[in-house]
């Protein structure tokens, strides 16, 4: 798809890299056929298709409507599309790009931004988040319903045993994950022990980005990576083999920092260096003895892989054989590769669509009456506890006993 730039963007890489993302597309629509928000409402601008189409008109004119912003704010860029892709369409970087040169070009209403606005000053931030988060909980018996099924209750903590193995890897806490499950980091850090491995918890380690990155705070999203690479450092200069990330969302970023700090004079280099050591918790115990991990007698659960593990990350495969390994009995489940809804603040921002498809994804997990679902997101995990009728785990905290 033959793209010219408009002189606005002459000059920019971002728009060069758009416009050869863009150059990749065949307008074969096999897309479509895996895009949740294009099956939920059949409109091709609500499709990767159609969307890159109004993000070639963009970089074509320099201008685009409401409308435009409209379509590119339903994308869940859960990239079921890329998995699908045969031209190998890079879509979620391209629609990163899209959403941002939008915010300086159409005007959101005051609503909408402040909800944005509030999105990125309270959820990234730890301590604000966990503060809100307690007085909910402290509430919740007193909300109505439909408010209360979506504060999560208070997780009960088990005490982790200091630990000092000669391997150590980084177990990052993140900011939402650290606030509203922390029993996720305390099991993983429990069963890397069980196998010989320090889980060291850097406490000046931080949100990973995403949210900001997302909601197309760019340079915010930037200040937040340059925190998180001098946090890092020292700690990997001691010693630590990887930067291990229990939450998928997390991983998936944290993977692109090189390529999003490339131009970065300071921090290109040490971002491509956290790329290049990050891993997801399952990528880490696939090349481990899980025999010491071993569990017999638990009833069968329904895994739900989070897109950011299916189609970011490519491991549902590596997942499925960890848990295979570690005596987990699955369910059968269908539509793997579609959203749940959760998508970072997708689903506060797009409610109505978000929860159409919670309601299909709890379908396809309760095929077979789970005993529970478990899951490798914090997002998902929150989201798919607002309406489970079993309990909603991350899949680590079975492996911990």
């Amino acid at each position: 798809m033959k793209t010219n730039l408009h002189a606005e963007f002459a000059g920019l890489p971002a728009a060069a890299d758009a416009r050869a993302i863009v150059g990749k597309c065949v307008h074969c629509g096999f897309c479509n056929a895996t895009c949740p928000t294009y099956l939920e409402l059949g409109d091709e601008r609500d499709g990767p298709r159609g969307r890159i189409y109004l993000i070639r008109q963009l970089l074509e004119t320099g201008q685009a409507g409401a409308n435009t912003r409209r379509h590119l704010d339903r994308c869940l860029t859960c990239r079921a599309c890329e998995t699908t892709c045969p031209s190998g369409v890079e879509y979620g970087r391209l629609v990163d790009f899209g959403r941002e040169a939008l915010e300086t070009r159409t005007a959101r209403t005051g609503v909408d931004r402040a909800v944005r606005r509030a999105l990125r000053l309270i959820v990234p931030h730890r301590r604000r988040f966990g503060a809100l988060l307690r007085i909910g909980q402290a509430l919740r018996p007193l909300l109505p319903r439909a408010v209360r099924r979506k504060v999560p209750a208070r997780q009960q903590r088990l005490p982790v045993r200091p630990e000092t193995h000669p391997r150590r890897v980084i177990l990052l806490d993140g900011c939402a994950q650290a606030a509203a499950t922390p029993a996720t980091n305390d099991a993983a850090a429990r069963v890397l022990g069980r196998l010989g491995i320090t889980a060291v918890r850097v406490a000046g380690a931080g949100c990973c980005g995403a949210v900001s990155y997302h909601l197309s705070a760019h340079r915010e999203a930037r200040e937040f990576m340059r925190h998180n690479i001098d946090a890092l450092l020292p700690v990997i200069e001691a010693g630590a083999e990887h930067i291990v990330s229990s939450a998928s969302g997390c991983g998936v970023l944290l993977k692109d920092y090189g390529d999003i700090m490339r131009d970065d004079p300071e921090y290109a280099a040490p971002a491509a260096r956290i790329s290049a050591l990050t891993v997801d918790l399952c990528e880490l115990l696939h090349g481990e003895d899980l025999e010491p991990l071993r569990r017999e007698g638990l009833p069968p659960v329904a895994l739900h892989v989070p897109c950011t593990m299916t189609h970011g990350l490519g491991l549902s495969d590596l997942l499925r054989d960890v848990l295979a390994r570690c005596g987990l009995q699955l369910t059968a489940t269908r539509d793997d590769h579609l959203c749940c809804g959760s998508a970072g603040t997708y689903s506060v921002l797009q409610p109505e669509m978000s929860t159409r498809l919670l309601e299909n994804k709890l379908a396809a997990l309760s095929l077979e009456q789970p005993a529970c679902i478990v899951t490798a997101n914090v997002g998902c995990q929150l989201h798919l506890a607002t309406r489970a009728e079993v309990p909603v785990r991350h899949w680590i905290e079975l492996l911990d006993s």
